[in-house]
């Protein structure tokens, strides 16, 4: 079962690069979705409970927004070191 999920998994996250020419709505909901999808999936990989299923869902929802918005900035988030982060023009 955990074998599946992970593939199932790895699909998703390689499916993603197929996001090139989308809209700003549609990116957003894109990164939506596929966060949503891979913090349950990780959830359920681990065998949580319900609770934190849907708590991972959410997180992970979050993070596929944030992740969808900058890129439509074309901005990326860099570590200094010291526990601080600047903006700089994604590679």
């Amino acid at each position: 079962m955990k074998m599946w999920i992970s593939a199932i998994a790895c699909t998703a996250v390689l499916g993603l690069g197929a996001c090139e020419n989308l809209t700003t709505n549609q990116r957003t909901v894109a990164g939506v979705t596929g966060g949503a999808a891979a913090g349950l999936l990780t959830a359920k990989a681990l065998g949580a409970g319900s609770d934190w299923q849907l708590i991972s869902a959410l997180g992970g929802a979050a993070a596929g927004t944030v992740v969808a918005q900058n890129q439509n900035r074309k901005v990326c988030a860099y570590s200094r070191g010291d526990g601080t982060y600047y903006e700089a023009a994604c590679p």
